[in-house]
């Protein structure tokens, strides 16, 4: 019998708090910054979170490298 997951603990996801200035703008976390590689000119993607609970951001190169995973796992599986 597999035993249920367990709530899992998130702070190693929180990566700070920002503030939506008064032109709609937020300044990223340097640790983010950091963590994730962005550097001023990345083209970043907003999307709402399918649960409508909050907003998800993620770099347009790294969206595109997902895709691109996915493209190829499922090749493999037709196969």
């Amino acid at each position: 019998m597999i035993d249920p997951p367990q709530a899992p603990d998130l702070n190693h996801l929180f990566l700070g708090a920002v503030t939506v200035g008064e032109r709609g703008q937020i300044v990223i976390p340097a640790e983010a910054r950091e963590a994730y590689g962005l550097r001023g000119g990345d083209k970043l993607l907003v999307f709402h979170h399918p649960e409508h609970c909050g907003l998800m951001i993620a770099r347009l190169q790294d969206v595109q490298q997902l895709l691109q995973r996915w493209l190829e796992f499922m090749e493999n599986v037709e196969q």
